[in-house]
């Protein structure tokens, strides 16, 4: 590296997988006007798109295209070795639809520190007001431990930051600290509830999770439909593949004894209704039923 970085600075590092190029070329340059940021690909058909582009900001330190598709959880671990090693003291994942504003990352650095304090120095990450693009709906911060009052309660001692049993990966910046004790992510997972299970395993191990307000990222979950309940954000849309992955990481999921048993009571009986809203609803239907019964006869691939 060009010069030393303080342990206190974080890099980004983005996360791609056939993307726009003209979309995570802004991602990268909103990022870059205030962080440093690194790139790391998930052999995109379409990377000479923008690999010239990516190389040539000035903030982009390091762009890494893997020789094949090697999955969100892998990607993510290679980022974080490589920010680890390089001397920074936090990563702030991004998927590469994410929309960051322009006072983001000094937002989340002050998050950080006040959570730090208040939570006696065991916070594993903090992570900002998820807003969806489409319709501006923000997303609470959940508590699966309890049945009621289980969204947006406060840490003790500010309006500012609320408590979590969980953070969706994009724009949650992690303490690499933290994350050499509680381990890196389960790349067996791939894709779908990778940062799920890192949560859990941050929670059972003694951390906090926090989530703020200070910060705020427009990010989409899913995909695009014509279906009203998607359109309302009251269904997350994904392909017959992804269905693949959520059915059999959740079911492994379900085998372990750090995740929350409040979690697992819940997601059951929404795991079953999307399934007989997708088999009654779906034009894909068959798709559908068949990667479901895939995921559930490979549950045990990705068992401890």
């Amino acid at each position: 590296m060009s010069k030393p970085v303080s342990k206190i600075s974080p890099c980004a590092i983005v996360i791609s997988y056939e993307p726009e190029p003209a979309l995570l070329l802004s991602l990268l340059q909103q990022i870059a006007r205030q962080a440093d940021v690194i790139l790391i690909d998930n052999a995109s058909s379409n990377a000479d798109a923008f690999l010239p582009q990516a190389r040539a900001i000035p903030r982009c330190r390091q762009v890494r295209v893997l020789d094949s598709n090697l999955g969100l959880a892998a990607a993510m671990n290679i980022g974080l070795a490589w920010v680890r090693e390089a001397g920074y003291g936090y990563a702030v994942l991004f998927d590469q639809d994410s929309q960051v504003p322009a006072t983001f990352f000094a937002d989340m650095q002050s998050a950080y520190v006040e959570a730090d304090r208040l939570c006696d120095h065991r916070v594993a990450a903090v992570g900002p007001r998820i807003v969806s693009p489409v319709n501006n709906r923000a997303m609470p911060f959940k508590l699966f431990s309890r049945w009621f009052r289980r969204s947006d309660q406060h840490v003790p001692g500010t309006r500012r930051l609320f408590r979590a049993d969980f953070l969706i990966s994009s724009g949650c910046m992690l303490s690499l600290a933290a994350l050499e004790k509680i381990g890196p992510m389960r790349e067996a997972y791939f894709i779908d509830n990778v940062d799920l299970e890192w949560c859990f395993r941050a929670l059972d191990k003694g951390y906090w999770l926090v989530g703020t307000d200070m910060a705020v990222l427009h990010h989409s979950i899913g995909v695009a439909s014509d279906n009203a309940l998607v359109k309302r954000g009251w269904v997350v849309h994904h392909s017959p593949l992804r269905s693949y992955y959520s059915t059999r990481n959740r079911f492994a999921l379900y085998r372990e004894a750090y995740a929350p048993m409040g979690w697992k009571l819940r997601d059951f009986p929404r795991f079953l209704l999307k399934t007989l809203w997708l088999l009654l609803l779906s034009p894909q239907r068959t798709d559908y039923w068949r990667e479901i019964r895939r995921g559930l006869a490979d549950v045990g691939s990705v068992a401890r």
